[in-house]
């Protein structure tokens, strides 16, 4: 079919970067911004913008709270169907509950799991959910959107399509194609050395655009194939899901003989026990920690089997001050706060594997290195966005003479990948400032505006990219990409303009109380406004330079 491999590695890598890399700039960038998605979150719930605060008291804050909650409407009506019989009309019998922070989080998200009397499974419990003010027990609003760690975060592995994990198997075939276009342009650029100290700006668009797409695929290659294959590993347990489908049994089997070697139960014993002091048992775990030369802050606690004698409390230290997603748990009865378990320290490959899934994850404290993930995400974004422009700039004149649409619709989805998903998350930051707290009866849930306003911007930009891409038909450059850096040039600074009137923390408040959650998306919200503008401005001139598609061969052998 091919003349030489690398011909053949040529194809493979154009068409599966064409076709799945739409997908992978959405992981990109998403992921990009993830980084930092508690702190976008302290943007986003101005409510929430108060220093990060340790776990709190479990017996005299937590407490009162679990006591106090119950599940939703919607998660009952959701709950209903696999019910046999009526759904209660208040839910008492807890079987799980749980407390989670972060060294970043202000917040404290609270969950609870009801057992429901009927539920066609057993194990399936009701979930209840609530964000509290740890300083104080108070709730916060459970309305607002929490764009970074419930939108973003998400997004970048899961596309937000959540019906039969939809989303999360399309973004592993995405990072499957992705290691192939790693393999096969590596195979395919004999010159990869030259390649990382080439850039000319001032040449043609094909031309430039592909040593950029060279240059940012080299230097974060090791960051992108890293990337791609833990993502992979992670999600292993959805992709391949043996442990509950094929091998159920043998599964069922595994965790009561972990029960039992462990001394963790499995079940109830159906014999109600009362909990003794949580805050006890913290403080014995934190104990526990410092013996062995750990910090002691507590990151995540729960309590299984609530109200029963063979509930157990389990402690799990936060673990920021090292790359691995470790949390080092002490389990106690609950009861009489009798220590049941230390976990050991894992073994060779679950030490490899704690490491590659914290690196992945990147929990850790370290700034500068989770700065380093943001600038290779973007990288990412730059290598993939260039491989788009690259093949319709390619194609273009070509199709243009063969009265071909392909290049055109092409340049119109690589429009609205590229700047039509930053104007879409910058429709979704303005609707977060613009939506009053308190909507009329009959609305929907503001957090569901919220979404609403990014799907129908991104869906805005796809139209306007489609309905201006009629000069790419004729070999020209499309409008549509200056005018869509203008539209970022603007509603970036409208985006911090609504942030200070309608919370009165403009840039100068915040970088004086070095409060950098807020003043940071500021100061990157106004930098992109720049950088779109400069974008804009460049476009322009090479429109006006060069109205038509250049007709100066370049020599690039790139299929």
């Amino acid at each position: 079919m091919f003349q030489s491999v690398r011909l053949s590695m040529a194809w493979l890598h154009t068409w599966f970067g064409l076709v799945l890399g739409f997908v992978l700039m959405v992981v990109f960038f998403f992921g990009a911004l993830s980084v930092f998605d508690r702190e976008i979150d302290r943007w986003a719930v101005p409510q929430s913008r108060f220093e990060p605060q340790p776990m709190p008291s479990f017996d005299m804050v937590l407490r009162p709270v679990f006591e106090s909650m119950q599940p939703t409407r919607e998660a009952i009506a959701d709950m209903a169907p696999r019910v046999n019989g009526p759904m209660p009309q208040t839910y008492t019998a807890i079987d799980r509950m749980g407390a989670y922070t972060t060294h970043r989080d202000p917040v404290l998200e609270l969950f609870i799991g009801f057992d429901v009397p009927g539920a066609k499974d057993p194990e399936e419990a009701l979930w209840a959910y609530r964000t509290i003010d740890p300083r104080t027990g108070a709730s916060l609003p459970d309305d607002r959107l929490k764009i970074g760690s419930e939108f973003f975060y998400p997004l970048h592995y899961s596309l937000n399509l959540h019906w039969r994990d939809a989303g999360t198997w399309i973004v592993g075939a995405a990072a499957m194609a992705m290691l192939a276009a790693l393999v096969s342009g590596v195979v395919m650029h004999r010159k990869i050395f030259r390649e990382f100290f080439t850039f000319r700006p001032d040449k043609t668009i094909q031309r430039s655009v592909l040593d950029l797409h060279n240059l940012t695929g080299v230097v974060a290659l090791p960051f992108h194939f890293f990337f791609a294959f833990t993502g992979l590993v992670i999600f292993a347990g959805i992709y391949f899901p043996v442990g509950h489908t094929q091998l159920d049994p043998l599964h069922q089997l595994s965790e009561r003989l972990e029960a039992a070697e462990t001394g963790l139960p499995h079940e109830r014993a159906g014999v109600p026990a009362p909990i003794a002091s949580v805050d006890a048992m913290v403080a014995e775990a934190q104990r526990r920690w410092h013996a062995r030369g750990m910090a002691g802050e507590v990151g995540f606690l729960t309590l299984q089997h609530v109200g029963d004698a063979n509930g157990y409390v389990s402690v799990y230290r936060a673990g920021t001050d090292r790359i691995a997603l470790t949390g080092e748990g002490i389990h106690f009865k609950a009861s009489t706060g009798e220590l049941l378990r230390e976990d050991p320290a894992p073994g060779a490959v679950g030490s490899v594997n704690e490491f590659l899934t914290g690196l992945h994850l990147q929990h850790f404290r370290h700034w500068l290195l989770r700065w380093l993930y943001v600038l290779g995400g973007l990288t990412g974004c730059v290598c993939i966005a260039t491989g788009f422009i690259f093949f319709v700039e390619k194609r273009k004149r070509q199709h243009a003479k063969q009265g071909i649409q392909g290049a055109r619709l092409v340049d119109a989805l690589a429009v609205t990948t590229v700047t039509g998903m930053v104007v879409a998350t910058l429709c979704l930051l303005i609707a977060n400032k613009l939506l009053p707290d308190a909507l009329p009866g009959g609305w929907p849930p503001r957090g569901d505006l919220e979404r609403y306003a990014f799907w129908g911007g991104w869906l805005l930009a796809f139209v306007h990219a489609l309905l201006r891409s009629a000069p790419v038909a004729a070999g020209r450059l499309s409008p549509a990409w200056a005018e869509q850096c203008r539209a970022i040039a603007l509603l970036a600074p409208l985006a911090v303009l609504l942030n200070w009137i309608m919370t009165g923390d403009h840039l100068l408040r915040t970088l004086a109380a070095h409060y950098w959650p807020v003043a940071g998306l500021d100061l990157c919200l106004l930098a992109s406004a720049a950088l779109a503008l400069l974008a804009a401005r460049r476009l322009k001139r090479r429109a006006s330079a060069a109205p038509a598609l250049d007709t100066v061969k370049t020599g690039v052998t790139h299929a």
